[in-house]
């Protein structure tokens, strides 16, 4: 019954605390950006103590969608590509209640390549690490309140968002996607 009670109180926190929830807003200022290609890949994933099982497909179609949902909106006048790597993750079981609240984690590398100049933009994957929602869950754990499906689409939106701070903090200190003037 107390379960019950708790998950009622968390359904708005939940609802409120999505990776997707600034998906309606108008995208970050990207300059010339603009997503070609998004390959996803999950040749090495390994799944953490614990976890709830998710395959290689479901792991690289919730990441693809999520990338495609938040990059698809920037239209650019340069394209680029990613390639990100799904290297871990821990969908989180249900544990015991204020005792041990496991937490779901994502794993992935991006690599961003600049299509016409044919080259990386970062030599080295840039590696992120994103956990569940803040709000899904602090007393009961994310294994208690979502399924691993539910778990797996707002990790990968909460990585998808993780991308774009990333970017965007390229951006402002390498001066990525910006025009270069073209000598008269």
């Amino acid at each position: 019954m107390l379960r019950r009670w708790v998950m009622l109180l968390l359904l708005p926190i939940l609802a409120a605390c999505s990776g997707a929830a600034d998906l309606d807003e108008p995208p970050v200022e990207l300059g010339n950006f603009s997503l070609k290609h998004n390959v996803v890949v999950a040749p090495n994933v390994q799944k953490g103590p614990l976890s709830r099982d998710a395959s290689k497909e479901d792991l690289i179609a919730s990441m693809t969608l999520a990338i495609d949902e938040r990059f698809g909106r920037y239209e650019g006048a340069k394209d680029y590509h990613f390639g990100i790597s799904v290297e871990g993750y821990v969908l989180a079981a249900p544990g015991v209640p204020l005792v041990l609240s496991p937490k779901s984690i994502l794993i992935i590398q991006i690599t961003v390549w600049d299509d016409a100049a044919g080259k990386k933009l970062n030599e080295e994957p840039h590696v992120i690490t994103v956990l569940e929602t803040f709000g899904t869950g602090s007393i009961v754990g994310s294994g208690f309140t979502l399924t691993p499906e539910e778990q797996l689409r707002q990790l990968t939106q909460n990585a998808a968002k993780a991308v774009e701070r990333y970017l965007l903090e390229q951006k402002r200190e390498q001066g990525w996607f910006e025009e270069v003037p073209v000598d008269s």
